[in-house]
């Protein structure tokens, strides 16, 4: 994966409760989301599905984008995910392949 940021979408389930975050080691963040080992809003609610992702180069770009992202409506979220992973796939396997 290029990129040394990355900007993220969790969702709880298809349609479900969405969370937008940013972190320098992806697979490291998904593994702490998925052993719920960060208490927050993403264990209280059971987001860990990673359906959507971008690479940054720079740190200032990737938390620019999740600033961003984070002020959209949900639908143009919705539509982000189904236009990049339609079937709303766990992309974390995907990770280090």
């Amino acid at each position: 994966m290029d990129g040394s940021f990355f900007v993220y979408i969790l969702a709880s389930k298809r349609n479900g409760t969405l969370y937008v975050g940013v972190t320098n080691n992806l697979a490291r963040r998904m593994l702490e989301h998925k052993g719920k080992l960060v208490s927050g809003f993403t264990r209280k609610y059971g987001v860990d599905l990673l359906v959507y992702f971008e690479a940054f180069d720079s740190i200032l770009e990737a938390r620019a984008r999740e600033h961003s992202m984070k002020r959209w409506r949900r639908v143009w979220k919705i539509k982000l995910i189904e236009e990049f992973n339609p079937d709303w796939d766990d992309l974390t396997g995907k990770l280090n392949s």
